[in-house]
């Protein structure tokens, strides 16, 4: 059985027990989180929302906050002198998906 769940703008294919990175959540570690679940599919049937499938949520642990590596940013425009470097790193919440429905 899995799911595709719709978080921080993006979405996940999840099984139960699955590990996900997903954007920041404003939730304490150890937490649990339900999420919005788009897709269900469960061996033979696959059921489909309507944007959301109505009754099924998918429930989370909060199990870390952190950030991810950093990204370079570098502006430059020849004959100018002009360059602009930046770095960016983006944080996230790593989350253990504990049920499904």
């Amino acid at each position: 059985m899995y799911a595709i769940i719709q978080t921080g703008g993006k979405q996940y294919k999840v099984q139960v027990g699955d590990e996900v990175l997903v954007e920041k959540l404003d939730a304490e570690i150890g937490t649990e989180v339900t999420m919005d679940v788009l897709l269900v599919a469960d061996g033979e049937t696959v059921t489909v929302g309507k944007p959301v499938v109505e009754g099924v949520k998918a429930t989370a642990k909060v199990l870390e906050h952190g950030k991810g590596k950093k990204v370079i940013v570098f502006k430059y425009k020849p004959k100018k002198n002009i360059r602009k470097k930046r770095g960016h790193r983006q944080p996230f919440t790593k989350v253990e998906i504990t049920a499904i429905g």
